[in-house]
């Protein structure tokens, strides 16, 4: 009789239990949650609404000073620029992750995946037949499918206003050879060499051009000890497309000046001007050819959210729609011979100046 007593008051405080919490404070009640710095966060965001683009590295990583974090200061520029954008990237530690990475946000059918560089050219073309519904844009090749943007770029342009730059600064300094550090020799690097040599030759008809390839564009020593060789034969300028392998230019270039040698380097992609600083806030590097992927991520993200994804086009990024060029500050350039240089571009345009793809070396 006890043990029955003790269940059915057990019972009857569960009950009472149970009705307090239902009783509780309503949710429309409770303070809404807040992030870091005190703004609400809506944890009901519906992520159909989103558009979201996801990038893939390559093995350069995301801060390389080149094509990955150009590709993705373009990419965060667009979707911070409408209210419902958002972006993520996956690192690739080695090649084999390409195709892995891609395929992990296609699965999450988000509304662009993009890829800089050719080295995705055939991780590319398996992942876009596996996943024909999905929008890509690969940067700096073309993938001939319905599905994916190839964005490409006139090297060679952009490269001839920086040999017109290095040829200028040498003569200034009474100098008569310049340098050119690549990363691997072929058709795409091939024609920075190109464009770089016309602009020198074009300014001076008789100054030397060195030529270096390091056959990789992740090794740092190679291209230190390349433009070391480079800088040790004469040359005053050295201009590099090497990715990677350039930041031995740079930090051959800063030691050189911080010794007080005068020698220059020329960046490549982005405005590489931070690379070369040394003893404070000076530079080593005179100028960089801009490579706009920025522009081409940019650009291509918000012809997607517009509903205008250039499916199996090719877009092509030049000077005359500033796609190359080179930055708007160069401190160790005069403003006459930034004019200089610039004052080439319209008749590149125009066709007057048909800039080479091929240097002379393969011709």
């Amino acid at each position: 009789m006890k043990k029955s007593l003790w269940m059915l008051l057990l019972a009857v405080l569960l009950v009472m239990a149970l009705v307090a919490t239902g009783c509780g404070t309503d949710d429309n009640d409770e303070d809404p949650d807040q992030d870091e710095n005190g703004e609400v966060v809506d944890d009901d965001v519906d992520l159909d609404d989103v558009f979201f683009v996801g990038l893939v590295t390559d093995t350069g990583g995301i801060d390389d000073a080149s094509f990955n974090q150009g590709t993705w200061e373009g990419v965060l520029e667009f979707v911070n620029s409408i209210d419902n954008g958002d972006a993520n990237y996956l690192q690739s530690e080695a090649d084999a992750d390409y195709i892995p990475n891609l395929s992990s946000f296609a699965d999450e059918q988000v509304d662009l995946i993009v890829a800089p560089g050719f080295l995705f050219e055939e991780a590319m073309g398996t992942v876009a037949d596996n996943f024909p519904n999905q929008n890509f844009l690969i940067i700096d090749t073309v993938v001939e499918r319905d599905n994916v943007a190839s964005a490409v770029f006139a090297e060679h342009e952009g490269s001839f206003l920086v040999g017109v730059a290095a040829a200028l600064k040498a003569q200034e300094a009474g100098e008569d050879t310049v340098g050119f550090l690549g990363g691997m020799d072929f058709p795409l690097i091939q024609r920075f060499e190109a464009g770089f040599e016309a602009g020198v030759l074009t300014v001076d008809p008789n100054m030397n051009i060195l030529v270096q390839y390091a056959g990789d564009f992740n090794d740092v020593p190679a291209g230190r000890a390349l433009s070391s060789q480079m800088y040790d034969d004469g040359a005053y300028v050295i201009f590099h497309a090497a990715g990677g392998t350039g930041n031995g230019l740079f930090a051959e270039a800063r030691e050189r000046r911080s010794d007080g040698e005068d020698v220059w380097a020329i960046g490549v992609d982005l405005d590489q001007y931070e690379e070369g600083i040394y003893d404070g806030d000076s530079s080593a590097v005179l100028t960089s050819m801009l490579k706009r992927v920025d522009v081409a991520a940019h650009d291509v993200s918000e012809m997607t959210y517009n509903g205008n994804f250039p499916g199996g086009e090719v877009i092509v990024f030049n000077l005359e729609n500033e796609g190359v060029g080179i930055p708007a500050d160069n401190p160790n350039m005069s403003d006459e011979m930034v004019e200089e240089v610039l004052s080439y571009i319209d008749d590149i345009v125009s066709g007057a100046i048909e800039v080479p793809e091929v240097p002379s070396r393969v011709e």
